[in-house]
């Protein structure tokens, strides 16, 4: 009896998250296999393949692209590179993976998004959190009706300047060219795609971001109101200036709380007229495994990913939204 071929992957941008986070998966998935990968720099590309034991590395996107042994891509390269690679992995015709945020922006975002629809070509965004055993105990709680109907979400994420951001030393996550938002593009993606997920899209959508600090070119201060197609509202603040760290997430309902990290490594809490508990459900070691898993399964028509192009593309939106980038 024949194996069934894997499905053979390419990844473009072989830097930090690639090493546990998200390149194992692509080797240890049943029925994927990590065959090239890519870095401007040769002789890092060269290290990574070697130590990960990838049989290819390349220093040009479109050698990798091009590969006729590379049948889908990766991209983990910064945001503001994402439209450039995309729109060539479209052209050539193969699935896609993108890195979160989509892009810098929610036109760049729909640019990449058509692109792969008019091929008719799988594209999907690292949003993982929407595999991930911790955030799903919470969507079950909250389809079981836990906490009766839910009325509002909030979420405050606080943290002070890092070394780098005191320092000046050049950060492409806070270069306003890259990540308009800052550490919002780069971090509060996840929970807004996380909440669109719990609670339905966002409806009305408001915010105002500023620049405390003056330590770089990006936002370092946003605050956001907004409603659900379900008709929750939601509040947010996001400041990387404070002198300690927060990460909450509440999420109030009519019959009790629901309240977790999004980032920390906490206990998620349900409080309700049976009392509280507390469920503390450990991450895997490669945190995009379930992510990645759930590819496998959607690219041989078992179940639909979670985090396609159209859910990426309306987090985006949301993000323009709340820095006042579109009206």
């Amino acid at each position: 009896m024949s194996k069934k071929p894997k499905i053979r992957w390419g990844i473009i941008g072989c830097g930090d998250v690639t090493e546990v986070k998200s390149g194992p998966p692509y080797q240890n998935t049943d029925g994927f296999e990590l065959v090239a990968v890519m870095r401007r720099n040769a002789a890092k590309a060269e290290d990574y393949a070697r130590r990960h034991g990838v049989p290819k590395f390349y220093s040009d996107a479109d050698a990798l692209i091009n590969d006729d042994e590379v049948d889908a891509v990766y991209i983990a390269t910064p945001p503001d590179s994402h439209a450039e690679y995309a729109l060539k992995v479209a052209a050539a015709g193969k699935p896609c993976c993108i890195e979160k945020p989509m892009a810098p922006s929610y036109a760049e975002s729909l640019e990449i998004q058509k692109a792969f629809k008019d091929q008719n070509l799988p594209l999907f965004v690292a949003y993982y959190r929407r595999t991930l055993p911790r955030f799903l105990r919470v969507k079950e709680w909250l389809d079981t009706k836990v906490i009766g109907e839910v009325r509002h979400i909030r979420w405050f994420l606080a943290k002070p300047p890092s070394e780098i951001d005191q320092s000046g030393e050049y950060n492409w996550r806070t270069d306003a060219k890259v990540a308009p938002g800052g550490y919002f593009d780069d971090l509060a993606s996840h929970g807004l795609d996380l909440f669109a997920y719990y609670l339905g899209d966002f409806q009305e959508v408001s915010g105002v971001a500023k620049n405390q600090q003056g330590l770089y070119s990006a936002k370092d201060s946003i605050t956001a109101a907004w409603s659900h197609n379900t008709g929750v509202t939601g509040n947010a603040a996001w400041n990387f200036g404070c002198d300690e760290h927060i990460d909450l997430v509440e999420i109030f309902g009519s019959e009790g709380k629901i309240s977790f990290s999004l980032f920390d490594e906490n206990e998620i809490c349900l409080k309700n007229a049976k009392g509280e508990q507390k469920l503390f459900i450990e991450h895997p070691k490669h945190v995009q495994q379930f992510h990645v898993q759930s590819l496998r399964d959607d690219l041989l028509g078992k179940t639909p990913h979670p985090s396609t192009a159209k859910t990426a593309l309306h987090t985006s939106w949301v993000m323009d939204k709340i820095l006042g980038l579109i009206d």
